[in-house]
């Protein structure tokens, strides 16, 4: 996507990190009341307190701030935050099938991800199965089916209530009998805190693992950007339960907080893979670090 149309859709966080601060310069108040406001702003953009505290810091040291200074200031402080998170996701040539398990607690917007993954694959030349993995979400299921015929991708599925093994172990023979290039399985949405369903979690892994080994090659965990620091908290847990290895950031486009992806960053070492900012099939967006940046400020 073009910085301008990204820009478009981070516009609400773009203006609780800088809307003050313009109004600030503009009544000509003091330096220091110009950087409380700023250090407000950041906070509730979900920077992180730590960062924001750093940023403001490192502005008193100068001369007379301008707007343009702060820009630049800030730009390239929050930048050297999130820039080692950039790292898009690529299917190596020699897995076959590649598997991505799609994790998450409920009301993400992880079922939908999903379909606009298959999206991304589909449109990059590579073959694509769902695996129906939520089976206890009613309509998580035909959500699922539904993308499927989107974006012409097969379907496995089991009954409502079923086992989300045996629906992760049909998924691996199925893609290695055609040949398919890449898997996306779903899975049920649960608290980071179940540690029953943490278990159940490791037993799916397990069965995708004897049937493809080193599956799931990436295990994503999809976050709302929208809850700001209980996102930095689900990652944690997650990571710690059963190791993620990248981050899927949605709903950006319609909060205040997108900043929350700079303590994600800075605290979890742990790749940023795709921004969502929007509804449409291909508002799933690869992360790139100094995009987002010139497009937030």
């Amino acid at each position: 996507m073009a910085i301008f149309g990204l820009k478009e859709r981070l516009q609400r966080t773009h203006n609780a990190l800088f809307g003050g601060v313009t109004d600030a310069i503009k009544r000509g108040v003091s330096k220091e009341e110009m950087l409380e406001g700023l250090e407000e702003s950041l906070i509730a953009a979900d920077v992180g307190v730590a960062t924001s505290l750093e940023i403001v810091e490192s502005l008193r040291s100068k001369g007379k701030v301008s707007e343009e200074v702060l820009q630049l200031a800030i730009k390239e402080a929050l930048y050297e935050k999130i820039k080692n998170s950039e790292a898009p996701l690529s299917v190596p040539t020699d897995v076959k099938p590649f598997v991505v398990m799609v994790l998450g607690v409920n009301g993400v917007g992880k079922t939908t991800t999903i379909g606009k993954l298959a999206k991304y694959f589909s449109d990059r030349q590579k073959s694509v199965l769902l695996g129906a993995g939520d089976t206890f979400r009613a309509a998580a299921t035909e959500q699922l089916e539904l993308w499927g015929k989107r974006v012409k991708c097969p379907v496995i599925k089991h009954g409502h209530g079923g086992d989300p093994g045996a629906v992760a172990f049909d998924a691996m023979r199925s893609a290695k009998a055609k040949g398919t290039d890449v898997v996306l399985l779903d899975t049920a949405g649960r608290l980071h805190t179940k540690v029953n369903l943490m278990e159940e979690l490791k037993k799916v892994v397990r069965v995708m693992d004897r049937e493809v080994p080193g599956a799931p090659h990436e295990k994503l965990l999809v976050v709302d950007g929208s809850t700001g620091q209980n996102a930095v908290s689900q990652a944690k847990l997650f990571n710690d339960a059963v190791g993620i290895t990248g981050l899927i950031v949605t709903k950006l486009d319609g909060t205040a907080k997108g900043g929350v992806i700079i303590p994600l960053a800075a605290e979890l070492d742990i790749p940023i893979r795709f921004i969502g900012v929007g509804e449409g099939e291909r508002d799933l967006q690869e992360f790139y670090a100094r995009d987002f940046i010139d497009a937030l400020i």
